[in-house]
């Protein structure tokens, strides 16, 4: 791969197709915070928002920046959606945030994981590099311990089922893992607090969740790792396993290319790659079943957005850090089917999802799910790899 030349592909990508999609029509002037479901031509077709977007997109634009420009206006979009969170997102009985509010922050849903706390903690480590607030560092650390305790003591979430079949799954691990290197990035870690936190995290994936033996990442195993042979249980997530892939590389990064770290980060790419791709059609599968059987879920054909964006990071840097032909061969093979089937050449952006013949399944570019965050993600993160941020 020219790297230079990719990195400028994606520089360009990121500022002059996908932020002028969402900004500023995606800053909510009344109410404050910001909107996210938007139709192809960035018509609103749904004011609610998401709480995880509020801190995802807030991180997204002070990550830009913090390494792009000192663009003002991005600045006072993402404390518009920090102030936000903290005037109408946080449950006064439990300190905890809801999921799902409405324009005004009325509250309308909460759920019981810990996820929209990890979103608003890199959120507000990223305010901290952006502006020198202490007060905002401060906050960091706080949603980052609110959603490790809930996440990782016993008994602390609500169950979701009975606890006749006992199971634990990888996103808690993953998130805290990307968590946790977002807040040594801007806070610092003089006590390793966050390097342990990294360091349990992968220790729990090696030792409950990568499979070498039938080359498999599991998202959700019984407490021993053993797996549980269920629909539920047996379900693989593609792009999910090559997301988790590209978090280990990123640390292996951060310890000077740890070779331990960079065989786990590319085996998790190198058999969710062979799992996911489909070779009829093209794309990633959403779905797999660990043993090749049938999935439940009927949407496991289709071919969703953020994996592919996943996929595009972990191959890039895949190659960046063992030079290996089959990662720039894979990173252009994605690229190419990503780029002619999910995005939109008249109005920016992605779609957000399609069917298996990788056709529109809708002309949603924006939802409760999809926001400003996986796609501008994977264009600046690919960029910086390739030396353009």
């Amino acid at each position: 791969m020219d790297i230079k030349q990719l990195g400028h592909f994606y520089k360009e990508r990121l500022l002059k197709d996908v932020v002028p999609f969402w900004f500023p029509r995606a800053y909510d002037k009344q109410h404050g915070g910001l909107l996210h479901c938007f139709d192809r031509d960035g018509t609103v077709v749904d004011t609610d928002k998401s709480v995880w977007a509020q801190g995802r997109m807030a991180w997204m634009l002070l990550t830009m920046y913090n390494t792009v420009e000192k663009n003002p206006d991005w600045l006072k979009y993402a404390e518009s959606a920090l102030k936000f969170l903290e005037d109408h997102c946080i449950d006064p009985k439990d300190g905890r945030m809801y999921f799902h509010v409405a324009q005004d922050g009325t509250p309308i849903r909460k759920r019981r994981y810990a996820f929209s706390e990890s979103f608003a903690s890199i959120a507000f480590a990223a305010h901290a590099k952006a502006t020198g607030n202490e007060e905002s560092a401060r906050k960091a650390r706080h949603w980052f311990d609110i959603f490790t305790d809930i996440n990782f003591t016993p008994g602390k979430m609500v169950p979701k089922s009975t606890g006749n079949r006992p199971a634990i799954g990888l996103g808690p691990r993953m998130i805290a893992i990307v968590t946790a290197q977002e807040l040594r990035r801007f806070l610092g870690d003089e006590d390793r607090y966050y390097t342990e936190w990294i360091d349990r995290c992968i220790d729990d994936l090696k030792t409950y969740f990568l499979k070498p033996d039938i080359k498999a990442v599991m998202e959700t195993v019984a407490p021993d790792g053993s797996i549980i042979d269920h629909f539920d249980e047996r379900t693989l997530n593609p792009g999910h396993a090559i997301e988790g892939g590209w978090f280990i590389l990123e640390e292996a990064r951060h310890r000077g290319n740890d070779p331990g770290l960079i065989e786990i980060g590319c085996n998790m790419i190198d058999w969710s790659l062979a799992r996911g791709w489909d070779e009829q059609h093209g794309g990633l599968l959403y779905f797999v079943d660990v043993y090749g059987g049938p999935v439940q879920e009927y949407w496991h054909n289709m071919k969703f957005w953020w994996p592919h964006d996943e996929a595009l990071i972990g191959t890039c840097l895949a190659y960046i850090m063992t030079g290996d032909q089959k990662y720039a061969d894979w990173h252009e093979k994605i690229k190419n089917w990503s780029f002619s089937h999910l995005q939109d050449a008249e109005y920016g952006e992605w779609f957000g999802y399609c069917n298996r013949d990788g056709s529109p399944a809708n002309t949603l570019k924006g939802s409760l799910w999809k926001s400003f965050f996986h796609h501008p993600r994977a264009m600046w993160t690919c960029a910086h790899y390739c030396g353009a941020f």
